[in-house]
């Protein structure tokens, strides 16, 4: 790191510590915590429920708010999964096998403390990864011109579908549904009206925030009232209780340092990051492990290695947000829109015409990551309370900030109902078992796929095999057709053998 980026990280801790920047940090890791602790709502939603707050303090502060709701839900997660044996957030699941023997044991504070502390240290290995890699890769994007993003996007696409839970197929189905909704409204560069059926709200285009509030947002309130509640039972923790022995200590810092390190290269992946370097973290651990059959029954490894592994993954799938503007994950494409609500284009022109934003983000990181450790501590015991809350109370006033919040963006009843129906049309998907991460992510990148190939059309005066003279873009295409073709061979080979076992 060069005297430059340490000037930069100097005047971005200056600009961190101010008030609006101090209080966004504040109350996303607080909220963020909350919502993690709180069972199905979860970080995508609350951040998309937070865009329309964000407006009015600026980028920097948004994407501050936005980034610290997304890692503090991953502390809070564990939480409820110690003490109650219920994922508050799905990249806490692994959590529960290990952490809630723990509690069974008597070892819930302990558990708890060692969650906490693995975080911040994996949570300051992954800033310190992003302040390290992602100016240098955003130099390099700088070379990528729209044929390079044209067959990077194609690729983008084609791992995000099929890294989802749910079956290829309907992973694109659901792509292409977003890029198809992306594409109503005027043509920028036709100025033509595009399947707008007559409807002259829809010549503004279907804005993501409304989409993403109802898909996330709605279809998780509407899910939890149908729900029936079943309060929890949770564990009674005290202050004295939450120091770990020498032995949980020492046997707790290799997997620690293990998952930070897993998980910021596992963020460098498309799909759910978080939820597969937890994962990936608690094979890897079994297996270093001298004893692998005690997992299970409450080894401290098995929670505290899942869960620095998860926070790190955060900031690692930053990296292809800021320098490429590409959103490996539904909340990274939340965050992207919500900085191109505020008029700034994340990729590689970021770190050269709002360099203050990047580098207030890292240190405003650096500041919450200590504020989530000092939250999460004294107070586990009131964030575990938080679990109980009954639906009948929590549904109407999230509600009730739904539909504020989506009215004073442009003060339009039309995103109100866009918000609304998108949340019955999510139950419904969700019922389906259709994914609508990558709906999401097919209407966030929809634009720049298609500008990218307009572009390119233009540049190659149409004749689109020209983009095979590009090295970059045609490693980007190589890689993706050495990814379909081993994807079909194992498909192929797995039939074969299932044959064969028949």
């Amino acid at each position: 790191m060069g005297i430059e980026s340490i000037d930069h990280l100097i005047s971005g801790f200056a600009q961190s510590l101010t008030m609006v920047n101090f209080l966004a940090c504040f109350f996303g890791a607080l909220i963020g915590t909350i919502v993690g602790v709180l069972p199905g709502l979860g970080p995508t939603a609350t951040m998309a429920l937070m865009l329309p707050f964000t407006m009015k303090y600026g980028p920097t502060a948004g994407l501050i708010m936005m980034t610290g709701v997304w890692y503090g839900a991953m502390y809070g997660g564990s939480t409820t999964s110690i003490l109650v044996n219920i994922p508050g957030e799905a990249a806490s699941v692994i959590t529960c096998i290990d952490g809630y023997q723990m509690a069974k044991k008597g070892r819930a504070g302990a558990a708890l403390a060692m969650v906490a502390v693995g975080s911040f240290i994996a949570g300051a290995i992954g800033i310190l990864g992003l302040q390290i890699f992602a100016p240098p890769l955003g130099k390099v994007a700088l070379s990528f011109g729209p044929p390079e993003y044209l067959a990077f996007m194609i690729l983008a696409f084609l791992l995000l579908s099929n890294l989802s839970e749910a079956p290829p197929s309907r992973s694109l189905v659901m792509t292409g549904l977003g890029l198809f909704v992306s594409s109503v409204g005027i043509d920028s560069m036709t100025s033509v009206n595009r399947f707008v059926f007559g409807f002259e709200d829809l010549t503004q285009g279907i804005e993501f925030l409304p989409i993403a509030m109802g898909f996330f947002g709605m279809t998780e309130l509407l899910c939890l009232a149908i729900e029936t509640y079943a309060p929890p039972v949770v564990q009674k923790i005290r202050m004295r209780d939450m120091y770990p022995n020498q032995e949980e200590i020492r046997r707790s810092g290799l997997p620690i340092l293990r998952g930070s390190v897993l998980g910021f290269f596992v963020g460098l992946v498309p799909g759910p990051c978080t939820v597969i370097s937890t994962f990936l973290s608690y094979a890897m651990e079994k297996r270093f492990s001298k004893h692998p059959e005690r997992f299970g029954t409450g080894e401290i490894e098995g929670v505290a290695g899942p869960e620095a592994a998860n926070n790190s993954a955060v900031l690692g799938s930053m990296i292809p947000l800021l320098t490429l503007g590409i959103p490996f994950a539904a909340p990274s494409a939340v965050l992207l829109a919500g900085l191109r609500l505020h008029q700034v284009e994340p990729g590689p022109l970021l770190f050269q015409n709002s360099p203050e934003i990047f580098w207030t983000f890292i240190a405003a990181m650096y500041i919450g990551n200590l504020m989530l450790l000092v939250l999460n501590l004294p107070l586990v015991g009131l964030f575990a309370r938080i679990s109980t809350i009954r639906p009948k109370f929590l549904v109407p006033c999230i509600t009730i900030i739904c539909l504020v919040g989506i009215y004073s963006v442009r003060n339009s009843i039309f995103d109100v109902w866009v918000m609304i129906a998108a949340g019955v049309i999510g139950v419904f998907l969700r019922k389906w078992e259709l994914p609508i991460a990558p709906f999401i992510i097919g209407m966030v990148l929809g634009p720049t796929t298609e500008a990218s190939f307009r572009q390119t059309l233009m540049l190659f005066k149409g004749n689109v095999m020209m983009i095979f003279d590009r090295p970059v873009a045609m490693a980007f295409i190589l890689i993706t057709i050495v990814f379909i073709v081993v994807k079909v061979l194992f498909k192929t080979l797995r039939r074969s053998a299932g044959g064969a076992n028949a």
